[in-house]
Order: C-alpha cells, then sequence, then structure tokens
C-alpha cells in the first residue's frame, strides 16, 4: 500500500520535474486545434494591425508583443481606441499561442523554449520601415 501510495505521489508531481524539449524538437507550425483556433484569430487581425504598424503607430517591443509606440499620431478618439483594442486583443492571443504550441509539445514547461522562438520568429516577420524595440528599450526601424 506504502509503495502505491509513493508511486501516486510521483506520477502527480511527475510534470513538475519534467524537462523542456530542447529549441530543435519545437515544431512551431503543429497544426493541434487550440493552436489553428488562435492562428485563425490571430490571421483575421493582421490586416487591421498592419496600417498601424505602416504609418508607424506600433511596433513589436522586445518580448514579441505588439505596442503602441507613437500615440501622437492617433489623432482622434476613435482611431486611438481602435488602436487600443487591437493591442489587448493581439497580445493575448500571441500567449496563448505560445501556451497552445507547448501544451502541443508535451506541457508548461516548454513555454519558456516556445516563447523564445516565437519571439524571434514575430522580429524576424517585421517588414522593413516597420519598427522593432531594442535590449535597451529603444524604438527602431527595420532597414
Amino acid at each position: 500500500m506504502k509503495r502505491l501510495l509513493v508511486l501516486l505521489a510521483f506520477l502527480i508531481a511527475a510534470p513538475a520535474f519534467a524537462t523542456p524539449l530542447a529549441a530543435d524538437k519545437i515544431n512551431l507550425d503543429i497544426g493541434t486545434p487550440p493552436v489553428i483556433v488562435v492562428k485563425h484569430a490571430l490571421a483575421q487581425r493582421y490586416s487591421r494591425l498592419v496600417r498601424f504598424y505602416d504609418a508607424g503607430v506600433m511596433g513589436i517591443d522586445i518580448n514579441g508583443m505588439v505596442q503602441i509606440r507613437d500615440y501622437e499620431k492617433l489623432n482622434n478618439i476613435t482611431l486611438r481606441q481602435t488602436a487600443e483594442k487591437l493591442v489587448d486583443q493581439e497580445n493575448p492571443d500571441r500567449n496563448s499561442l505560445i501556451y497552445a504550441i507547448a501544451e502541443a509539445h508535451g506541457g508548461k514547461e516548454n513555454i519558456p523554449v516556445v516563447r523564445e522562438l516565437m519571439v524571434k520568429r514575430y522580429r524576424d516577420q517585421v517588414k522593413s520601415g516597420w519598427w522593432l524595440q531594442d535590449e535597451k528599450g529603444n524604438w527602431v526601424q527595420k532597414p
């Protein structure tokens, strides 16, 4: 009986001891249903974000999240509310995608690796002329 209890305790605690996968073992394009749902939401929003990226209003911060970088270009309340709403929708979905990919690869212990890979992907996908935040918090345009 004691062995059974020890085994059960180990099985319950086992996820806490799991080691994350190596970056080369993570497939960011995995097609599980949760990943597909989040990617669809991100894709639906992309065309609305592009106009703010093109105008220099928004950029990608050091953590791969969308941020408003130039409030002066949001010269009316409707435009400002639209931009803020997009950011408020986009960033949680980006985090949900990271979580869904990590779960598809075995669990929460993979979140740091997936986050690092997704941040790199988001920053690499920035088009020339769009804004990125550097390590010091300064905004620079991608050449």
